[in-house]
């Protein structure tokens, strides 16, 4: 006679089942590690991975099961990032031991060259669309965040630190230019760096018309061409335009002397995704932990940091990061309380 027994979950253990499972194969291994620092869509990681659609989807539906990554929907795709571990809940140590052992694998070397194609499309992406908007690009970013909206917010923290102005200061992406007189009059000496050749000279006219003699512009690519160490780095509504922004991070933190600070202007994490077709957009906001995580790998320090709340539904995050004097060794700090504005 035979019975039917019936199946027994065990429900803990079937989480951490779940988890094993989604770290039992190499596929999956190699792409939380390609998420370290960064978030792909499923059509970019089938790209980066050299697999069809289908395949990619049924291992990231494994890995989100686990816990192990997390979903972020814009607008029609879904963008893919490490989950961070939770040390308080069952399975968390697990969690936390398995990507850093996954943090120590090397890539290799065509996955590697395959995730640089991702961020050169990305950036070509990014600059096709200043090419063509630059005389526009102003009246489409003050749909979302004009620096009317966020300048104040800035210059506050930037007076509250306290930097002596006989120091160099360095604008990232400085658009038209309308952020350097204000700078120009806190710093000895200001660079401002753009790779968009109708952006600079739109910057150049602002400077021209406000008589500025101590702002230089330079045409370069701040990841990829040399310039001076600054002490102050300034990006205003910039890093949403970078193709990695968490390698962004570490490149400009070694632009940074010792220190120095590095002032972010950024949208929190929004939905709505018209504004990459309208402003150019490669990633709709930062989540606060994610810009602090990524600051901390690049060897800064959190600080100060602001939000501002604005009518449209947006809001913008002021962040101050600083790196260490070359006596001082970098730590992970929790977020300063945080001043909540709202316009």
């Amino acid at each position: 006679m035979n019975m039917r027994v019936p199946q027994l979950r065990f429900e803990p253990a079937d989480d951490l089942a779940a988890l094993c499972k989604a770290g039992g194969d190499p596929l999956r291994l190699n792409v939380l590690r390609a998420l370290a620092n960064d978030s792909f869509g499923v059509l970019e990681l089938a790209q980066i991975f050299a697999i069809g659609q289908s395949g990619m989807s049924h291992h990231l539906k494994v890995l989100a099961q686990a816990g192990l990554v997390a979903t972020r929907r814009e607008g029609n795709a879904i963008f893919y990032r490490r989950a961070l571990a939770q040390g308080d809940q069952l399975g968390g140590t697990l969690h936390a031991a398995l990507l850093d052992e996954v943090d120590g694998l090397p890539l290799p070397a065509d996955v590697q060259l395959r995730i640089a194609t991702v961020h050169q499309q990305r950036a070509a992406t990014s600059q096709d669309f200043f090419a063509r908007s630059a005389a526009s690009f102003q009246a489409q970013q003050d749909l979302i965040a004009g620096l009317p909206q966020y300048r104040d917010s800035v210059l506050a923290l930037l007076d509250a630190l306290g930097i002596a102005p006989q120091v160099t200061a360095l604008e990232i992406g400085p658009g038209d230019g309308s952020f350097l007189p204000d700078l120009a009059r806190r710093f000895h000496q200001v660079i401002a760096l753009d790779n968009s050749p109708a952006m600079l000279e739109l910057a150049r006219l602002r400077c021209q018309q406000a008589g500025l003699d101590n702002v230089e512009l330079r045409l370069a690519d701040a990841l990829t061409d040399t310039c001076p160490a600054a002490d102050c780095v300034v990006l205003n509504m910039v890093l949403h335009h970078f193709a990695a922004p968490a390698e962004a991070l570490k490149h400009l933190a070694q632009r940074l002397a010792p220190g120095g600070h590095l002032i972010i202007t950024e949208l929190c994490s929004h939905n709505q995704s018209w504004a990459r077709q309208a402003c150019g957009d490669l990633w709709l906001g930062f989540e606060q932990d994610d810009l602090a995580r990524w600051a901390v790998a690049a060897g800064l320090t959190s600080g100060e940091s602001q939000y501002v709340g604005l009518r449209n539904g947006f809001q913008i995050q002021v962040r101050h990061f600083a790196k260490p004097d070359e006596h001082e060794r970098p730590t992970s700090h929790s977020l300063s309380p945080v001043k909540q504005e709202n316009r």
